[in-house]
């Protein structure tokens, strides 16, 4: 058994500054000594695979970070794990508690996951070992996981089991709480007043989602900003428009473009980090509105181009027609909170007399796309290494 200072104080000399994750009961002592450290950084997020893609936007603006998980979520985090990590070749040290551990009594719920955790991560090619429950342990586990880390520029795991760590609280070097800024909603009506569910000849007048990026590229000039695009024909388009350096298209990872913008703007906040995301991605983590409203870095801009359909798969129809996101971002806690079906909202959302962020706008647009759309030249992980030598960032 060891101290969860132990363990922390050494990845700290390792460089691990930055922590994600839920909570779990093996957990517990590392989350309070984490969090109550004002030099080390934590993100309690809705669910794992939020905390993953945090921790990975945190690693894009050159954090070294952990994600700490119960195994019973890691399911949670398979697709980004897959999708993400995986295919742009983004490094986090994964801490997985294990829960119904063959041979140890526990909970039903835990008794399928808990025989599988290892076999999957092997399928999912994620490397792992035992979590040091020594002291004497920990730095040869950290050196083999940070080695792993920068010469594959994949993840790493660390199975806990229950026991391994003492119980107990143990305070850090700073007694006080870490936290973060919570902003002000701001309670002012949508600009224009659009109803919710418009009839089919109201959305063939709004704009298309070229015009909208259009719109986009030119308020966002690549010195101080980055753009991040969600999967499907929002990426795809915004590279055909025009493919900066600047820019981030996310191939898979469906809705975890904004908790990946979460984790670069807290890591780099002197960027505009502005995250294109769109309503079906955004129907499916929620969870991270709340996330984003909480620790509010004042750089991210959150963009939600809405047409009310799954475009890239056959423009099969979402449930945004009855959901007014902007309310929602209001209600999480976002410093502005726009809707509208005018390319006039993004003049107010880019304003530079806004409020602090995180701003949010939701810009109905018409389903559709350019013709004959293409796809990224480059592979994902050149073009994520290209926005970070860009930002001066590295793994």
């Amino acid at each position: 058994m060891i101290a969860a200072k132990s363990f922390v104080e050494a990845a700290r000399a390792c460089g691990f500054s930055r922590y994600t994750g839920v909570p779990c009961s093996y957990l517990t002592p590392f989350i309070n000594y984490v969090r109550r450290d004002a030099a080390l950084n934590y993100i309690s997020a809705a669910n794992e695979g939020d905390a993953l893609a945090s921790a990975s936007g945190a690693a894009i603006g050159g954090e070294r970070a952990v994600v700490m998980l119960q195994n019973s979520g890691l399911g949670n985090a398979v697709n980004p794990l897959t999708s993400l990590n995986y295919v742009f070749r983004i490094p986090v040290l994964l801490i997985i508690s294990h829960r119904g551990e063959p041979g140890q009594k526990d909970e039903p719920q835990h008794e399928l996951m808990g025989a599988i955790t290892t076999a999957l991560l092997d399928t999912m090619k994620i490397p792992w070992e035992p979590f040091p429950d020594q002291e004497r342990q920990i730095q040869a586990v950290l050196e083999r996981a940070t080695n792993y880390m920068q010469a594959a520029s994949r993840p790493y795991a660390l199975i806990m089991r229950k026991g391994a760590v003492a119980a107990g609280v143990e305070e850090g070097p700073s007694a006080s709480p870490n936290t973060s800024l919570i902003s002000s909603p701001d309670a002012s009506p949508s600009p224009t007043g659009l109803s919710m569910g418009d009839d089919t000849e109201a959305q063939h007048a709004r704009p298309s989602r070229r015009e909208a990026l259009q719109k986009v590229i030119a308020a966002t000039p690549q010195e101080d900003t980055v753009v991040i695009a969600t999967t499907g024909f929002t990426g795809r388009e915004l590279c055909a428009l025009a493919d900066r350096k600047n820019q981030l298209y996310m191939v898979g990872s469906m809705g975890c473009a904004s908790s990946l913008a979460l984790g670069l703007a807290l890591a780099k906040p002197a960027l505009r980090i502005v995250v294109v995301d769109g309503d079906g991605a955004a129907l499916m983590r929620l969870g991270n509105f709340a996330t984003i409203g909480h620790y509010a870095p004042p750089g991210l801009i959150h963009l939600l181009l809405d047409n009310e359909v799954h475009d890239s798969t056959g423009a099969q129809a979402t449930a945004s027609t009855t959901v007014d996101f902007a309310a929602i971002a209001r209600a999480c806690g976002y410093g502005m909170s726009l809707r509208g079906d005018g390319l006039g909202l993004l003049d107010a959302l880019f304003a530079d007399t806004a409020p602090p962020g995180p701003r949010f706008a939701q810009l109905k647009i018409r389903p559709g796309s350019m013709a004959d759309l293409p796809r990224p030249p480059q592979p994902p992980d050149e073009v994520l290494r290209r926005l970070m030598r860009h930002i001066g960032s590295a793994f």
